[in-house]
C-alpha cells in the first residue's frame, strides 16, 4: 500500500498534470516568440553578462529600452521555462508508470538545460573570432540554439498529447500512409529548419531581394544571376518551402481521407494547410518590406507552430505503436 511518501506510479489519467504539461507546451511559445524577436532586432548582445543582465535581475532601464527589454524578458522566460521543465520532469517520474514518458521528461530537462548553457555562453564568447568564419564563436552557438529549441517544443507537445485523457484512453488506429507520410514531412521540416536557422544567423534573409522570381524586373528569372552562399542557402530555404508546400497538402488530403482520423486530427489537418499559407505570406513580406522585425518574428513563430501542429499530428497517429493497441489498464508500482 502506497504511503504519502511514496506516490504510486499509475498509467491512468491525470487531470493536473496534463494541465501543467499543457501549460508548459504553450508557455514554450512564449519563449520562441521572445528569442525571435530578440534575434530579429538584433539584441542578442543588449547585455554583455550571464546569467545576470548588467549584473542584475533587474537592470535599470530594460522597461524602456527596446533591445534591453527583448533580451532581458527572453531570459526571464527561458528560467520560468526551466522550472515548468523541472517541475514537470519530476512529476512525471514519481507518478507516472509509462517508461517512455518519464525518459521524455528528461531529455526535456536535459534540452533545457543546454539550451540555457548555449544562450550563456552565446553571450560569454561573443568577442572570441572563428578563423575562415565572418561570425564570431558566441555567434555561431546561435544556429544549435535555434534549432533545439525546436526539438524541444515537440518534446513537449508529445509529454502533453501523452498526459491527454484522449491520448490514453482511446488510440487512433490510423493507415500506415498517414504515419508514413508524417515522418516524411517531419523529416522535411527539420531540413527547412536547419537551412532556416543558419540562413537566419548568416544575415542572409535578403540575400534575394525579389520574390517570388530571384532576380528584379524586367528579368524575373526563377534562378539566382548571382551565387555565394547567403544566396545559396537562401534560394534553398525557397525550394524546400515549395516541397514543404506540396508535401504539407499531401499530408492533410491523407489524413482526411483516412476513416480512422479523429476530429481533431482532422481539424489539426485543415489547420496545418492554414498556417502553410501563412507561412509563405510572412515569408514574401520580409521581403518587401525588407525584413521588418515583426514580419520575421511572426515568420519564426508560424513555423514552430507548423513544425509542431505536424509533429503533433504524426505522433498521434503513431499512438497504438507507442502504447499498443488497447487502451491503456490501470497498473501501478510501489
Amino acid at each position: 500500500m502506497a504511503t504519502a511518501t511514496s506516490t504510486p506510479r499509475t498509467s491512468t489519467h491525470k487531470p493536473a498534470l496534463a494541465v501543467f504539461a499543457g501549460v508548459g507546451s504553450v508557455w514554450v511559445f512564449v519563449l520562441v516568440t521572445l528569442g525571435a524577436f530578440t534575434t530579429s532586432i538584433g539584441a542578442g548582445m543588449a547585455f554583455p553578462d550571464w546569467p545576470l543582465s548588467n549584473g542584475s535581475i533587474n537592470p535599470d532601464g530594460w522597461l524602456s529600452d527596446i533591445s534591453m527589454f527583448a533580451e532581458h524578458s527572453h531570459r526571464l522566460t527561458g528560467m520560468m521555462m526551466g522550472f515548468i521543465t523541472i517541475g514537470l520532469a519530476i512529476w512525471l517520474w514519481r507518478t507516472e508508470d509509462r517508461a517512455w514518458l518519464r525518459r521524455l521528461g528528461f531529455w526535456a530537462l536535459g534540452i533545457v538545460v543546454l539550451q540555457g548553457v548555449i544562450g550563456g555562453k552565446r553571450v560569454t564568447l561573443n568577442a572570441i573570432d572563428v578563423p575562415f568564419f565572418h561570425m564570431s564563436l558566441g555567434e555561431m552557438l546561435r544556429i544549435p540554439h535555434g534549432i533545439l529549441a525546436q526539438v524541444y517544443v515537440c518534446l513537449l507537445i508529445g509529454i502533453a498529447a501523452g498526459c491527454s485523457r484522449s491520448w490514453i484512453e482511446r488510440g487512433a488506429p490510423v493507415g500506415a500512409a498517414v504515419r508514413q507520410v508524417g515522418l516524411v514531412c517531419l523529416g522535411l521540416m527539420f531540413v527547412q529548419l536547419v537551412i532556416a536557422v543558419t540562413m537566419r544567423h548568416n544575415a542572409a534573409g535578403l540575400a534575394i531581394q525579389t520574390f517570388p522570381f530571384s532576380t528584379p524586373p524586367p528579368e524575373n528569372h526563377w534562378l539566382p544571376a548571382e551565387w555565394n552562399f547567403r544566396v545559396a542557402i537562401h534560394f534553398a530555404h525557397r525550394v524546400m518551402a515549395v516541397v514543404l508546400a506540396v508535401a504539407l497538402t499531401l499530408f492533410a488530403f491523407v489524413i482526411r481521407r483516412d476513416r480512422a482520423s479523429t476530429a481533431a486530427m482532422r481539424a489539426g489537418a485543415s489547420a496545418l494547410v492554414s498556417l502553410m499559407i501563412l507561412q509563405i505570406l510572412l515569408g514574401a513580406q520580409i521581403i518587401w518590406t525588407m525584413r521588418r522585425a515583426e514580419m520575421t518574428t511572426g515568420h519564426v513563430v508560424v513555423g514552430a507552430i507548423t513544425l509542431a501542429v505536424t509533429f503533433w499530428l504524426t505522433w498521434v497517429a503513431h499512438r497504438d505503436r507507442i502504447e499498443g493497441p488497447a487502451p491503456l489498464a490501470t497498473r501501478s508500482r510501489a
